[in-house]
């Protein structure tokens, strides 16, 4: 589909040429009837470059191709406006562009709002930490906890406070579907527990953006398909208690020095076996950690997370089963991980996900 956007566009582009060149008299254009002025002719050239050059900010991604994208339209519609009985067909290039540049924008939109949010959080709190782990850090921890803090190359590393992570992956909202192929940033910050966290999607070549917001024990989460059109908008105290229970999540499989905090309750059920209840203000939530003889975390079951489409919320335990382990930015962390629902018609695996990267105690945002 991309392929097909980026020919057209070219293509679009380099016929606005042909306006220059009848023009300035370097090419005899029968197709186009009305005489052309070499001051239009360089009208023609400006529409030409202004398309071409939203064509290269495109295929690198440039999040203000949308600008350009719309501003190039207009300025070749125009023209094909004037000279609608030779031209009229490139209305149709010309749509398509639009399209596609105001879906850009949309998504531009949306991570704006994400990156103003975690601007915020850089610009209100100290992230810098030169603290390192230390055994005595972990006097008041179960044992299995602290075996597995040796196991991910934590002790003697510096005290988490804030982390960056990319994710590439699959999600889906019903069994029987394909997962969509979903590219996701993330921030979260312990020092005031928030977490933020930006999904750009597709399927089918039609793409969706999603965004998880949690700050001051409050949570959102929205869906946005064609980064316009709202198919879930989901918040309240449900919302609130599942985002915390993702936070936790996040502390045990990404952030494991975060471990040590002492909002996290733990009680121990068996040598491999523990329950933290972690608490952030007023809201309280518990899962249940299983690792093996090694100290590896293999699992992470919680009955706190509630499964919504933004409408109801129905609550079923909620498990993260860890695939494999590897060496990220020093730290031996869960590389892959299922996302999963225990339905009493079986388990459902929503989503898959693993890490391209994973950044700590940075001091302001990355592009």
């Amino acid at each position: 589909m991309k392929t097909i956007f980026f020919v057209l566009v070219l293509l679009h582009g380099l016929i606005h040429f042909i306006g220059f060149f009848k023009g300035f008299g370097l090419l005899e254009v029968k197709e186009i009837s009305l005489p052309i002025s070499k001051s239009v002719g360089l009208i023609w050239l400006i529409a030409g470059v202004l398309i071409l050059i939203y064509w290269i900010l495109f295929l690198t991604n440039s999040k203000y191709s949308w600008l350009l994208g719309i501003f190039a339209v207009v300025f070749s519609q125009i023209l094909i406006i004037i000279f609608w009985k030779d031209a009229k067909f490139g209305t149709i290039p010309n749509l398509i562009i639009l399209f596609v540049s105001l879906v850009s924008l949309g998504s531009f939109i949306l991570k704006n709002e994400f990156t103003a949010c975690v601007n915020s959080d850089f610009s209100n709190n100290n992230y810098l930490s030169t603290e390192v782990l230390t055994e005595s850090d972990m006097n008041h921890l179960p044992d299995i906890i602290k075996k597995y803090l040796h196991y991910t190359k934590a002790v003697g590393q510096p005290k988490v406070k804030n982390f960056r992570a990319e994710f590439i992956g699959g999600i889906r909202s019903k069994p029987d579907e394909k997962f969509m192929n979903i590219y996701s940033v993330q921030y979260n910050f312990y020092q005031k527990p928030s977490r933020y966290f930006y999904i750009e999607a597709s399927k089918m070549g039609i793409p969706s953006t999603g965004l998880h917001l949690y700050q001051n024990e409050k949570a959102s989460f929205v869906i946005k398909v064609l980064n316009w059109f709202k198919v879930v908008d989901a918040r309240g105290d449900k919302l609130d208690k599942a985002e915390t229970v993702t936070l936790f999540n996040d502390m045990c499989l990404i952030a494991p020095p975060t471990l040590i905090d002492r909002r996290i309750n733990w009680e121990n059920i068996n040598d491999t076996t523990v329950k933290g209840i972690f608490r952030n203000g007023n809201i309280t939530i518990s899962a249940t950690l299983y690792f093996n003889e090694d100290g590896k975390l293999v699992n992470f079951i919680s009955y706190d997370r509630y499964e919504t489409d933004g409408k109801k919320y129905i609550s079923y335990p909620w498990e993260t089963p860890v695939e494999e382990y590897k060496m990220i930015n020093n730290y031996f962390l869960p590389s892959k991980a299922k996302l999963i629902y225990q339905k009493p018609q079986g388990n459902f695996i929503y989503g898959e996900f693993e890490y391209k990267s994973v950044k700590y105690n940075l001091s302001q945002i990355e592009d």
